[in-house]
């Protein structure tokens, strides 16, 4: 097995099937709905509403995650929240949740911190209300430390994946998705959201962006190492430029991960490609083949 074979059959494996796709399509279709009904009287399941995180940027890998859906509160709601005392961001979810338990009234819900989750038994959506403004960013609710809004950018987040694909022949959402993997199968305690904005920036000047899965092996070994080095450091929020830190807790997997990568592309260039393959489950797990 070459490594364009294995990379290509990697991807195949962790895309959603049409079925995974249809079903996540039904469930936030049907809670973008029952929000538009209560809060517009409208019927549609796509007005007011944006999906964001994995699914608005197509980044979503299998087994299915979470669907995030941003929906955007009339205006009357924000006034009327105004008038009232205590944590209003908390109140807020809780009315949401509400609304969303008289059409979903067997699952268990709960509002916790921006969101409200709404867990089925093959997805969790998670809801996060907002307030749309004049400058086409958004508030969101943060029910800590006694409430407050925050301003959040999901076109720009979005855009910033998309800019990003279409510079590198549609290698940063691979790449986002490959770590994903390697996120979940090795319980890595850094954000999705900060392995976007880490994998954008590397892809930015990295000499083989745009080459085709052939060079998949140096890319992986090579994005880690370059995330080792941003260890400590920060990343920045598209359009708010709020800064988020990474901090260090993830550092060891990382590095753990970089070396066998290396001992996979040794065992390539030795033409061993089975215990390449070994090496590489270890990273991945079985997403990738051996052979």
């Amino acid at each position: 097995m070459d490594v364009s074979t294995r990379f290509n059959q990697f991807l195949s494996n962790l895309m959603l099937t049409q079925a995974q796709q249809n079903d996540g399509r039904t469930k936030h279709s049907g809670v973008r709905s029952c929000l538009n009904s209560h809060y517009y009287n409208v019927s549609s399941s796509y007005d007011n509403s944006m999906l964001v995180g994995s699914w608005g940027k197509s980044t979503e890998i299998r087994p299915p995650r979470d669907i995030d859906i941003l929906f955007n509160l009339p205006y009357s709601v924000y006034q009327r929240y105004e008038q009232v005392s205590g944590n209003k961001q908390s109140q807020l979810l809780q009315e949401v949740k509400n609304v969303l338990s008289k059409t979903y009234s067997d699952t268990k819900m709960r509002a916790d911190g921006q969101v409200i989750l709404v867990p089925f038994f093959s997805y969790c959506v998670e809801v996060v209300p907002a307030f749309k403004l004049t400058n086409n960013q958004y508030w969101i609710c943060n029910t800590n430390g006694g409430g407050k809004y925050e301003t959040t950018d999901p076109v720009a987040e979005i855009a910033k994946v998309k800019k990003s694909d279409d510079a590198t022949n549609g290698n940063t959402r691979n790449l986002i998705r490959m770590m994903k993997r390697w996120q979940d199968y090795c319980n890595v305690p850094l954000k999705s959201f900060c392995i976007e904005l880490v994998a954008v920036e590397f892809l930015y000047s990295y000499q083989y962006r745009d080459k085709t899965t052939i060079y998949y092996d140096w890319m992986v070994r090579d994005f880690f190492s370059f995330l080792i080095g941003k260890a400590n450091g920060y990343v920045y929020a598209p359009g708010t430029n709020k800064t988020i830190s990474l901090g260090d807790a993830w550092k060891s997997k990382a590095e753990s991960a970089l070396e066998r990568a290396k001992k996979a592309i040794d065992y390539e260039s030795q033409n061993i490609p089975y215990s390449a393959g070994l090496e590489w489950q270890k990273i991945f797990g079985t997403d990738i083949p051996t052979e």
